[in-house]
């Protein structure tokens, strides 16, 4: 074989090593062509739920594509993880991950089958909130310590409801530093954990602001402590569990967007930006201020960050406290 021939053949496969890449890119360029699906591993009502559809139909005005939201409830949020990871990486699945399918499961759960920076992109943090513990409107307890006393004098009758491996896990915190006795009882979402509760079928719950807030101002369910730092500035008579003597028992949860891995770094980059400008406007803003939840909006480069560091906190967490999760 001559030279030129040579050079023609390695041009020819250098050529064809390429196209993937091209086409890959090319389609970037184009992105989105077609409607987007955002991903809920949580039912209807619940705070994942809500706010995916508060960011799904600003992303759809904003990238002119329909966005559909989708919920694949399980496990604690984990099988709409393990959906869109084996999804095609090409921006039209995305994931609206909660901080316990994404950091603490992954770290607790024995057999969880992703890691999240492994196998997914964050793309950005979109919202960031504390838990809120609540009992029904007509339980005895008005306060976190009479709610422990109340536990320990009904053990056969204290329990918790929960739809996520992270409020079992704050809620088992608590249990460990407050030395109260309850079970857990699982549910679909936040939302129906919070049902259960005004029913009489649960206890006691501990949950997100966005459909559990609104049941607090509305006499539904009693406030009884929030796990942040301060009290909550649309329910300023909810004290926080430095309070009310626990304070150790602080926990602050997010919600995230991620794709599979692999997407093209621009198509990370328009819903990196679109994400970012979405979550600054002052409409938005105010809707999850209203859930007693903050509007964030972080870049992908910072919101892995926070992933890697929670991570190992909540595997630290579950070490110190000794407990173990089963798939």
């Amino acid at each position: 074989m001559n030279s030129t021939a040579s050079r023609l053949i390695a041009a020819c496969l250098s050529l064809l090593a390429s196209l993937p890449a091209a086409a890959q890119q090319a389609a970037a360029d184009k992105y989105p062509s077609k409607p987007i699906h955002l991903i809920v591993g949580f039912a209807a009502g619940g705070g994942n739920d809500i706010i995916a559809r508060i960011v799904g139909q600003k992303l759809q005005d904003s990238l002119g594509q329909t966005v559909i939201v989708e919920n694949r409830v399980g496990a604690g949020g984990r099988l709409s993880a393990e959906y869109v990871a084996a999804q095609p990486p090409d921006g039209y699945t995305l994931l609206v991950g909660a901080s316990g399918a994404m950091a603490v499961s992954p770290a607790v759960v024995a057999g969880v089958p992703y890691v999240t920076l492994r196998d997914f992109a964050p793309i950005s943090m979109i919202a960031s909130f504390p838990l809120i513990m609540v009992v029904g409107a007509d339980h005895p307890a008005k306060s976190v310590k009479e709610l422990v006393a109340w536990a320990k004098a009904n053990p056969d009758k204290a329990n918790y409801a929960t739809s996520s491996t992270a409020f079992t896990l704050a809620t088992e915190l608590f249990k460990l530093k407050s030395g109260a006795p309850m079970v857990p009882i699982p549910y679909r979402s936040s939302n129906e954990s919070v049902v259960s509760v005004m029913a009489g079928q649960s206890t006691l719950t501990v949950a997100d602001p966005p459909p559990t807030a609104p049941q607090v101002t509305s006499g539904k369910v009693r406030g009884l402590a929030v796990t942040a730092a301060e009290r909550l500035d649309d329910l300023p008579d909810v004290p926080t569990m430095d309070e009310q003597g626990y304070p150790d028992v602080h926990v602050q949860l997010w919600s995230g967007i991620f794709a599979p891995a692999k997407t093209p770094p621009a198509v990370i980059k328009t819903l990196e930006t679109e994400l970012q400008r979405i979550m600054q406007m002052p409409d938005v803003k105010e809707r999850f201020k209203a859930m007693a939840t903050r509007a964030v909006g972080s870049s992908s480069a910072e919101f892995a960050k926070v992933i890697e560091a929670e991570t190992q906190m909540w595997a630290d967490v579950a070490k110190e406290a000794n407990l173990k999760f089963e798939q």
